[in-house]
């Protein structure tokens, strides 16, 4: 049985890491450099981050790709080095989870194309499919336990995505971005989301939201797929940006401390996550007041929009709704049920 699911198991919810991009800009990465090249450039530096995190109390890390599909790596004319780069960050985040005391999944991060497919955009459902297979097996090889899909936007690359997660024979997680008022940039509510992932074919292990616009939005978001769902055997996911990004000093910072992200773990629970972590802005430090919230506080009631706000921020209006999935946002095609092993 995939580790996740062991762990699921017998734990009430799980731990995931924090931020990659921003926390490496301290570590000396420039701005429009690529952080996946530090998979073979920097190795001591990656491990450094994984073991902080897992040192924090994280009991999932996630690989150093979320930027490292063909389309992506083309913009630092890396495109022929999908393969080398993600079966490296997978081998260097498995070595620092073999190296910890107690067991810590290891999941392949896998980001968006950066491209629109089909019919709103130019690519087509089977060249997506075959840049997230190549960069899907890659990490295979290097050992990740799951595959984690985050920071998507439409249901269309979120099937591609699932295909290709099938092709290579791995459980996945996915999350998309909900930071347009509630809606994903694509137009997809929670509710839809959920939808969607009820007819997946394989279905995910997880899923929910990650990035946005804040803590607030993101236990927001929870609450309404949540209630969407109506179904408590769902395993949903948050992993909220460290606050709010703030413009200080010719750098981009996030507002959120400690305290406000240990807040939002112990919410996101009540709200109905079971797999919690920070995106943007979230550190080791802030990894660990979330560890140290949720073991020291038992779950409690889901909070009320109001009490959101008054906790950790504004809610859009769009991110307030509540009630059923939007039913006229339906995919357009089903993921074929295929495994291979390769």
């Amino acid at each position: 049985m995939n580790i996740l699911k062991q762990l699921l198991e017998t734990r009430p919810w799980l731990l995931a890491d924090g931020a990659t991009g921003t926390n490496y800009f301290e570590m000396g990465l420039g701005p429009g450099d690529a952080p996946e090249l530090w998979n073979v450039d920097h190795t001591d530096r990656v491990l450094d981050l994984h073991r902080r995190f897992i040192d924090a109390g994280s009991d999932i890390i996630l690989t150093n790709t979320f930027g490292g599909s063909s389309y992506r790596l083309k913009l630092h004319k890396a495109e022929s080095r999908v393969n080398e780069l993600n079966r490296a960050a997978a081998e260097l985040a498995r070595q620092a989870a073999d190296e910890s005391s107690r067991p810590i999944v290891v999941a392949g991060s896998i980001g968006p194309t950066g491209e629109i497919l089909q019919p709103v955009g130019t690519l087509s459902h089977a060249d997506a499919v075959a840049a997230f297979r190549e960069q899907a097996r890659g990490l295979k090889e290097g050992g990740v336990d799951v595959l984690w899909l985050e920071t998507l936007s439409s249901t269309e690359e979120l099937m591609a995505a699932t295909e290709a997660a099938d092709l290579v024979g791995m459980d996945y997680v996915s999350t998309l971005s909900f930071d347009t008022n509630g809606n994903t940039m694509m137009g997809v509510t929670p509710g839809a989301l959920a939808q969607t992932c009820r007819t997946l074919v394989p279905a995910p292990l997880a899923f929910g939201t990650n990035c946005g616009v804040g803590a607030s939005e993101v236990v927001a978001t929870i609450l309404t797929m949540s209630e969407s769902l109506n179904d408590p055997t769902a395993i949903l996911v948050a992993k909220a940006n460290c606050g709010i990004p703030e413009y200080q000093d010719g750098k981009i910072v996030y507002n959120g401390t400690p305290e406000l992200m240990a807040r939002y773990a112990v919410m996101a629970r009540n709200t109905g996550a079971r797999l919690i972590g920070g995106c943007c802005g979230t550190s080791p430090e802030h990894i660990a007041a979330m560890r140290a919230a949720l073991e020291s506080s038992t779950e409690g009631e889901p909070p009320t929009m109001d009490e959101i706000v008054a906790s950790l921020g504004p809610i859009s209006d769009g991110a307030r709704r509540r009630g059923e999935p939007d039913v006229n946002h339906v995919p357009r095609r089903s993921s074929r049920r295929r495994r291979s092993s390769d």
